[in-house]
């Protein structure tokens, strides 16, 4: 007992370094969420009052024909660019992994596009891909519609978010393949190992607990993709590219629905939590952060 007082203040100077963090939380994430929860529920086209409607905006979005279309452009959106970027960062990361003479200036070289502005980025690849005066079309001396062909609008703007990303994705995938001890890379060797299947073997299943991060963030990152989008091809043409996050963008200020919009935000974060979900019970008994 005579402790108490003690243990009582140590909880308290715990809950006190704590509070600027939950403040955070609270204020970012728990907040924000409850304040779209409320207005999912409500009619409001941000100059009006705002009106309680109930279930008719679920009701609404659930059977909206372009919400349906959002989705599935989205997870196909996703299924093209998560994997893509995660093999080609991995492989990016295996040849910088090397260093090979100049791997310090590429480093940097593949990490630009990711910390430029998604934004100008979409805007130079759409002069790129302009059928009339673009570089590609004037190296290839043939008009193509790369951003306005039903067909090949969605895998350009994926190939252009791949590209963006890829730098991002090495980074990770060479710190984690920096960080295996180099013993057991070389008892692999002893036992005759050649490189494919040290990396197989022993590279890739290390590399778990990198390629549980890399792929949750790129699901995350990919399903919200916004800026691009609307730079590139403004969700056309024919909603090839309505990407979730454009449709909750036009929801919003094109058709002025916030209640709307609110609904599919929620529907995207309920999405994406289940998602992580899966992906955390996928890797949860196979991924290990310990390399000792």
């Amino acid at each position: 007992m005579a402790d108490s007082p003690r243990a009582r203040r140590s909880t308290a100077l715990g809950y006190a370094l704590l509070a600027p963090s939950l403040f955070g939380v609270v204020a970012f994430l728990l907040l924000p969420i409850l304040v779209v929860v409320w207005l999912s529920l409500h009619r409001w086209d941000l100059l009006g009052p705002i009106s309680y409607v109930g279930a008719d905006n679920w009701r609404s979005v659930l059977t909206d024909p372009l919400f349906g279309n959002s989705l599935a452009v989205t997870v196909l959106f996703v299924a093209i660019v998560v994997p893509l970027q995660t093999l080609l960062g991995l492989g990016v990361a295996v040849l910088l992994a090397r260093e090979l003479p100049g791997s310090g200036a590429f480093r940097t070289i593949y990490v630009l596009p990711w910390i430029c502005a998604p934004l100008a980025i979409a805007v130079l690849w759409r002069w790129i891909l302009s059928p009339t005066d673009g570089a590609v079309s004037t190296v290839l001396g043939h008009r193509i519609e790369w951003l306005t062909d039903p067909g090949l609008a969605l895998p350009v703007t994926s190939a252009v978010v791949v590209w963006t990303n890829v730098g991002y994705v090495a980074l990770f995938f060479l710190a984690g393949i920096l960080a295996i001890p180099t013993q057991v890379l070389s008892a692999a060797r002893i036992d005759g190992a050649n490189g494919w299947q040290r990396f197989w073997r022993v590279t890739l299943p290390m590399l778990r607990p990198t390629m549980f991060f890399v792929l949750v963030t790129g699901v995350v990152s990919a399903a919200q993709v916004f800026d691009t989008v609307y730079a590139l091809t403004g969700g056309g043409p024919g909603g090839r590219t309505d990407l979730i996050a454009h449709r909750i963008y036009d929801e919003a200020f094109g058709a002025a629905a916030i209640g709307r919009a609110a609904v599919m935000a929620l529907v995207l974060f309920v999405v994406l939590v289940g998602v992580t979900v899966v992906q955390q019970l996928s890797f949860g008994r196979r991924v290990s952060y310990d390399l000792t």
